[in-house]
This record gives structure tokens, C-alpha cells and sequence, in this order.
């Protein structure tokens, strides 16, 4: 017997559980969030919370907005029941993620997950979700890995690590088309799942495209010293460095380059920390012409109302911008919140099934995506990545050219 028969047959036996939820009208659906509320990134969370209820304040009420669920008072098919959350603090540990996602389950008896930020606690949260047979929306967890494990209950709405590095590396092509010196990478990556995945990527992919990688630095996540590690950077000084890290060690990062005497000649961010406000408010000034991946482009909104409108409603709670990681949360709860609706129903598997035969066309999203559709690994292909440059301030689209509002500036230091 192979794992996923192992994992099949758990979910099996925890099928009256997961039955217990189900019914044709409700007067709420109870939904979990697992996100870190406290420690290094409890911003993060504190963040989520603010996109998942804006999310479920679109659904809950009546929006004149092209969204799912949104144009009617709570899920019709369930007799118009209103969305609950309930949050849960996995302090970026996959161990307490897996403890508090039983929790969910078990005791506050929630009809499915969404979460979590580390796409270590993903890892975790998600398989305790197929032993119970309860659907798991990744709302923001990128690496590859997570969508090939043969689970069924797992859906990933918006791209993953693979995705993104290959949106980088295009637009890396372009520019070097274009006569831009781009010879060399430095890979800067913290030993958690989301920075060796993304490296294994990166790496791979430099091989292919022909770019020599001079700095290959693994450091350990929240690490309070990164000297050595910038030293490796500077005396490397490639053409692009490519970190992938969190909030806290990315402010270490840019702090100590700047301690070092380091400023690359461009940076190209895996988002996570790269994508968060409480970096640009401590080091933006040192950041100006940085790339990021993102999932977001908060620009569109000249071209698109619901972007907008999202965004107010959002910084009205908030105080700030949607962002690369708050625009997922908002976004994943809206395609779990309209499968539960086709759904009908609070059983997981009726939920699993409608989750797989979601298609919502990218217009009717906030994300600058062709359309949201799963594959039978319940990852949706169709979320074409963006390349977003912090200029003047602010980010701007850069990349692709079909939806660039400006051309990148590049070398972002030279």
C-alpha cells in the first residue's frame, strides 16, 4: 500500500466526522485560518486576518462587484449562511500548526482550512486535513513540493516557486536580449521548505538559461547573524542576487549589506519578506529598483474596479496596500467561499468536489491571472506571475510586457 492509499484510507475512516458537517442550509460555515499570530511574523498574520475577514465581508454582504459570492448576502445554496473564521496561531512551527489544525477539526469543528504563510506549516496543516477528509486552500505557502503529494483535499489557487522562477528568468532573458550585462546569480536562501525549494528551482533553471551561479548561500531562518553570509554576497558581486526569505531575516539582510558595504547591482526577490511593508518602512531607501515576483499588481486597478474597491475596504482595516501575500488570502477565501456555495453542502468531500471543478475567469478576480482552474493535483495553472520594481516608493508592474505599466529599470544600482 503507498502513501496516498495510506492517506485515502484515513480519510475514509474519519468520513463520519467530516459527514457530521454536512447540510443543505446552514445559518453559518465555520472556516479555519491557520497563520503565524505571534513571533517573528506575527505581522504576517495579523495581516491575513485583515484580507481573510475583508474576504468574508464580501461574501457576508452585498457587493455591486464582479467577485464570487459577491453580488449576494452570504452562500445562497446554503440559505444564505455567513462566514465565520476562526484564527489560529501556528508561531512558524509546522508542529503547532499540525497540533491547532487538529484543533480546528476536532473541536471547533470547521469545514475547511486555509493557510498558512511557512509552506513547512502548510506541509503539515494540509495532511492532517486529508487524514480528516476536510478540504486545504494554500492560500500563500509557494513551494512546488506541496501540490505533489497525491493528496486530494489540497487546492493552490496561486502559483508556486517553479512558476515564479521561471517568470524571473524570462524576464532575466529579456533584458540580456536587450544588451543588459546579466552573467552571474547569487543564490541567498534561508533551510526552511520554501527556501530550498526555491533554490533547487533557481539553480536548476540558471544551468538551463546558461547563467553561472557565484554565490550558492544557505543560511538558517531567523538567524541572528548574516555577516558571513553577506561577505560570501559581496566578495561573489554578481549580476543579480536572489533571495528568498521572510520578513525578519530579509531587514537583516539589507541591514547588514548596508553595514558591509554591499549594494548589489540588482535584486531579484522570491516576494515573502521582499513583499512586506515593515521592510520598505525600515530599508526601502536602500531597496530602490528591487524586482519581486508577486502574484499582485496593484497598479491594475486602473483597469480593473473590484481591484480598487477591494484594496479601500482592505486598508481600511489594515492601514496599508494589498500586498503579494494578503491579495492570496483575500483571494483563496473567495474561491473556497463559491465552491462551498456550488457545494450546497458542509460535507468536505461535496467541497472537495466543487473545489475541483472551480472556473472562475481571471477578470473575475483581483489577481492579474487567465482564469482559475485546478488540476487533478489541485494546483491552478492559469496564475500567470507578475514582476513588480519598487520605484519612487511604491511598486510598479514591470513584467510581462502585456500588463507592464512602465519598463523596469535595470540595473536597479548602476
Amino acid at each position: 500500500m503507498n502513501r496516498r492509499e495510506v492517506l485515502f484510507g484515513g480519510a475514509a475512516a474519519l468520513t463520519l466526522m467530516a459527514g457530521a458537517r454536512a447540510a443543505s442550509a446552514a445559518d453559518e460555515v465555520v472556516i479555519g485560518a491557520i497563520y503565524p499570530m505571534s513571533g517573528a511574523n506575527a505581522q504576517i498574520g495579523v495581516d491575513a486576518r485583515h484580507a481573510l475577514e475583508t474576504a468574508a465581508e464580501i461574501v457576508n454582504g452585498v457587493h455591486d462587484l464582479d467577485l464570487p459570492t459577491a453580488r449576494t448576502a452570504g452562500l445562497p445554496k446554503l440559505g444564505g449562511a455567513k462566514i465565520r473564521l476562526i484564527f489560529a496561531d501556528h508561531q512558524g512551527d509546522p508542529q503547532k500548526g499540525r497540533a491547532e489544525a487538529e484543533r480546528l477539526i476536532t473541536q471547533e469543528k470547521v469545514t475547511a482550512i486555509v493557510g498558512a504563510f511557512h509552506s513547512s506549516v502548510s506541509a503539515t496543516v494540509s495532511a492532517t486535513c486529508e487524514r480528516y477528509a476536510l478540504p486545504y486552500v494554500a492560500a500563500d505557502s509557494s513551494s512546488p513540493s506541496l501540490h505533489r503529494r497525491g493528496l486530494k483535499f489540497f487546492f493552490r489557487p496561486a502559483a508556486h516557486d517553479e512558476m515564479f522562477s521561471a517568470a524571473m528568468f524570462d524576464f532575466l532573458d529579456e533584458q540580456k536580449k536587450a544588451g543588459k550585462k546579466i552573467e552571474t546569480v547569487a543564490l541567498f536562501f534561508e533551510d526552511t521548505i520554501f527556501g530550498t525549494d526555491s533554490s533547487n528551482v533557481q539553480r536548476k533553471l540558471a544551468g538551463e538559461r546558461g547563467y553561472k551561479v557565484v554565490a550558492d548561500v544557505k543560511y538558517r531562518a531567523n538567524s541572528p547573524s548574516l555577516t558571513s553570509e553577506v561577505q560570501q554576497l559581496k566578495s561573489a558581486d554578481a549580476d543579480v542576487v536572489m533571495p528568498s526569505s521572510y520578513t525578519t531575516d530579509a531587514l537583516l539582510l539589507v541591514k547588514t549589506m548596508g553595514e558591509l558595504g554591499y549594494k548589489p547591482k540588482n535584486m531579484m526577490a522570491q516576494a515573502a519578506g521582499f513583499s512586506e511593508k515593515a521592510v520598505f518602512d525600515a530599508v526601502g531607501d536602500r531597496l530602490e529598483g528591487l524586482v519581486s515576483r508577486a502574484s499582485f499588481a496593484l497598479d491594475l486597478a486602473a483597469k480593473r474596479k473590484s481591484i480598487a474597491v477591494v484594496n479601500d475596504m482592505f486598508k481600511a482595516r489594515a492601514a496599508r496596500d494589498l500586498n503579494d501575500n494578503t491579495s492570496r488570502q483575500f483571494n483563496a477565501l473567495l474561491v473556497l467561499a463559491d465552491a462551498i456555495d456550488r457545494a450546497g453542502s458542509l460535507d468536505g468531500a461535496k467541497i472537495r468536489d466543487a473545489l475541483a471543478a472551480t472556473d472562475i475567469p481571471g477578470e473575475q478576480t483581483i489577481m492579474p491571472w487567465r482564469a482559475i482552474r485546478f488540476g487533478a493535483d489541485g494546483q491552478n495553472e492559469l496564475c500567470d506571475p507578475v514582476l513588480i520594481q519598487y520605484l519612487g516608493g511604491k511598486f510598479v508592474t514591470v513584467y510581462p510586457t502585456g500588463v507592464a505599466l512602465q519598463a523596469a529599470k535595470w540595473p536597479m544600482n548602476g
